[in-house]
């Protein structure tokens, strides 16, 4: 990567305090995917990038650098901020937390990028969050290459999901995996991002539980312990 870079669309991921006044932070960009940058002096209360690392605000970003660190040299916001909160911030942090997690450094996703501004108009706005959710996790599902294959399906079978080789069609579920047991047609629909029956959602919201926590391993998201929280 070049030694500067300007004018990168980005969100903010997250932010934590780097030495006495500055930040380190990552963000999830258009080009670059997640870019973890230094942020100096932005703990200062006068400093001019205080108020623009914020998350879910659409921004233009540079930076300096060869490494994996860069620096951050400038930062400005090209709309107005997305206010969440309650749940769809709950939301929020979740695909943030999932981003943090599961992206590789400067591992370009540019049509993941998209699906991200796609769900977070949709958070602020309230009309489909729980359709959005499924459809963005579902695009980052196949960006890692663990998506998996629904459309070679039987509308009328029972599929089971195993962990290591995704969806096997079985005659009945047990009550032992029962929770990991799909209807054909339910899955049809998810592959299209179809979400408009209550059962479909339910499926999905089953189906991509299972697949995030086989990429998470055994640490739990700290977003996904808030909500249950609240």
């Amino acid at each position: 990567m070049a030694f500067l870079e300007d004018g990168q669309a980005a969100y903010v991921l997250h932010s934590r305090p780097y030495r006495d006044t500055s930040l380190l932070v990552d963000f999830f960009t258009l080009e670059h995917g997640k870019v973890s940058a230094v942020v100096r002096g932005a703990k200062r209360p006068n400093s001019r990038l205080r108020p623009v690392i914020q998350p879910f605000l659409p921004l233009q970003i540079g930076w300096r650098g060869r490494q994996e660190l860069k620096t951050l040299t400038t930062a400005e916001p090209v709309d107005r901020n997305t206010f969440l909160s309650g749940t769809p911030l709950m939301c929020g942090l979740y695909l943030n937390e999932l981003l943090e997690r599961l992206l590789q450094p400067l591992d370009p996703h540019p049509h993941l990028y998209v699906y991200y501004q796609y769900v977070v108009n949709e958070l602020s706005s309230g009309s489909d969050v729980e359709g959005a959710l499924r459809t963005f996790e579902r695009r980052l599902l196949l960006e890692l290459g663990h998506g998996a294959a629904l459309d070679q399906l039987d509308p009328d079978g029972i599929y089971l999901y195993e962990p290591e080789q995704g969806l096997q069609r079985i005659a009945q579920p047990t009550d032992q995996n029962r929770m990991r047991c799909f209807y054909g047609r339910h899955l049809l629909a998810i592959g299209q991002d179809s979400y408009d029956q209550p059962a479909v959602r339910q499926a999905a919201k089953r189906l991509m539980r299972l697949q995030m926590d086989r990429l998470l391993g055994d640490k739990p998201l700290r977003s996904r312990e808030l909500f249950q929280k609240r």
